[in-house]
């Protein structure tokens, strides 16, 4: 007997804390709820592409964060699952799993996180389609992979494995993953055409991804279980879902999951896709060059002054004869950083903690 098709519900994860964009993104004001380039935050840019092509969207996030995601989500209460604390990424898709395989035995997950940002969303929803319509049909675990653009050595790499072939043309089975390779390994890569950027965007039946799960980390399964049987909601789910979290290890689901899987395919795709994790990263996504400047907000005065990215808030900006960096006005705090260090912005908030500034986090 054949089993009644799922719907598909997109995942979406905002649980990280963004701690590469402040000033912008502090403690109370995480990360994708920020306007980068564009009217829209990451978040809405987000959900406005899973409505693209899933039946239902579902948001994760943590407690710090609740009361703002629920707003700017404008989900129904039901659909907004909070993290009691941080356990990474196998535990937050987990934590969805459970919820949504109660409701819907047969449903496909489209794991996206709140902030990408991916300018071309007829094309993300086409390739989203062909990731859940695979994962629907041949019980696998559906990775997107994106054609790379430049020797990043931020991001994880894919190796394709073989195609996969008819009536999957075009999708491949996972050879190996890659972690952040040195500048030498990734220029190799960029040159051939089987390595791909690992952008961290999945398909797979919850059913399927709980099965992997107690296959490859048991630990994590074992912990989770109890959601099982739990009410859905109110104050025993709420004890239920604590206790899990605090006895679960903390793990990305590719190392949990998907370097141990043979059920791993990967879609290649070649829209321009970001996950602005650092303010480089953004800068490369909004067209930062040599020769362009790019303003995010507010006002901005160049004077042979190329490669930036200026963001102000509420006073002009006046730049002469500097280039490649970040300078972020917050109105309480400004950041001027070398584009090039972006990421060592992630140490800011412990020099504010040592400072005494904690109404800077």
């Amino acid at each position: 007997m054949s089993r009644r098709p799922g719907q598909v519900h997109a995942v979406v994860l905002a649980g990280g804390a963004g701690t590469r964009f402040w000033p912008l993104s502090r403690e109370a004001w995480p990360k994708p709820l920020l306007r980068v380039g564009g009217g829209h935050t990451l978040l809405e840019e987000t959900l406005s592409r899973a409505e693209r092509f899933a039946d239902r969207t579902w948001l994760v996030c943590g407690r710090d964060h609740a009361a703002p995601m629920r707003k700017a989500a404008g989900l129904p209460a039901t659909q907004v699952l909070v993290e009691p604390q941080m356990r990474n990424t196998a535990c937050a898709i987990a934590l969805a799993a459970h919820r949504i395989v109660r409701r819907d035995p047969e449903a496909v997950i489209a794991v996206l996180s709140a902030d990408h940002r991916i300018p071309d969303g007829r094309a993300f929803a086409a390739a989203m389609k062909r990731a859940t319509r695979a994962a629907a049909r041949e019980d696998v675990l559906v990775t997107i992979g994106v054609r790379p653009t430049r020797p990043e050595t931020g991001y994880g790499y894919i190796r394709l494995g073989s195609p996969v072939g008819s009536p999957h043309r075009g999708l491949h089975r996972v050879a190996r993953f890659v972690e952040k390779p040195a500048a030498a390994r990734a220029r190799r890569f960029v040159s051939r055409e089987d390595y791909l950027w690992n952008a961290g965007i999945f398909a797979w039946k919850a059913r399927v991804f709980l099965d992997q799960l107690a296959l490859h980390a048991p630990a994590i399964a074992r912990a989770l279980a109890p959601l099982a049987r739990v009410p859905l909601r109110g104050r025993a789910h709420r004890e239920a879902v604590a206790r899990a979290y605090r006895r679960a290890p903390a793990q990305p689901v590719d190392k949990a999951i998907l370097e141990r899987s043979d059920r791993v395919w990967c879609l290649p795709v070649g829209f321009r896709w970001s996950d602005v994790g650092t303010w480089k990263s953004l800068a490369e996504a909004l067209g930062v060059d040599r020769s362009v400047t790019k303003v995010i907000d507010g006002e901005a005065l160049l004077c042979d002054a190329k490669g930036n990215l200026v963001c102000g808030q509420g006073r002009p900006v006046v730049l002469v004869g500097v280039s490649g960096l970040a300078v972020i006005d917050a109105g309480d705090a400004l950041l001027v950083a070398d584009l090039e260090r972006s990421g060592d912005v992630k140490n800011v908030t412990s020099l504010l903690r040592e400072a005494g500034r904690d109404d800077l986090l």
